[in-house]
């Protein structure tokens, strides 16, 4: 618990930075999250609890980010880890192909430029949209299946400087 609040009083701290770069400066802030723990390996499975503490926890952390988009695989688990950010911000959860990486982040610059987004992807591509959304190889290996205390928080500035924070939990 008090590694939860510490990582929350963390979160605020970052999250009131980039809410004032992005208010300043047209910064548009990708927040690209894996799905949490799933309940079993068949091809769409639900979260497990222990999922659903994780998305419920991702909400807490990103509470004080305004987003203005919520993107998700069309699977369960994606859409359940995705689903207390967009209940919160009373925002429809939008499906894209994770299998695009390349075409769908130039889809989403021209379309968010100046606002947050949160994406819900999996181990194998999220790190591929990391690296589409940073325009150069960042991730060389997917996220371990076992891993899912990955958050990361892709800033594009309005020069086209972008930058990567790599958040562990």
């Amino acid at each position: 618990m008090k590694k939860i609040l510490s990582l929350l009083v963390l979160f605020f701290v970052l999250t009131q930075t980039l809410i004032a770069q992005t208010q300043q400066y047209g910064t548009t802030t990708f927040v690209l999250v894996r799905h949490a723990e799933k309940v079993d390996d068949s091809y769409d499975p639900d979260l497990a609890d222990e999922g659903y503490e994780r998305a419920s926890v991702f909400e807490r952390m990103f509470r004080e980010v305004d987003f203005d988009a919520v993107y998700s695989t069309p699977f369960i688990r994606t859409r359940e880890t995705a689903r207390p950010i967009s209940e919160r911000h009373t925002l429809e959860i939008m499906e894209y192909d994770h299998r695009d990486p390349e075409g769908v982040t130039a889809e989403w610059m021209e379309k968010h430029r100046g606002q947050y987004v949160l994406v819900a992807g999996h181990s194998n591509s999220t790190p591929m949209f990391a690296n589409a959304l940073l325009q150069r190889e960042h991730f060389t290996e997917k996220f371990d299946e076992s891993d899912y205390g990955n958050i990361l928080i892709i800033t594009v500035s309005s020069t086209d400087e972008r930058m990567l924070f790599h958040i562990r939990f």
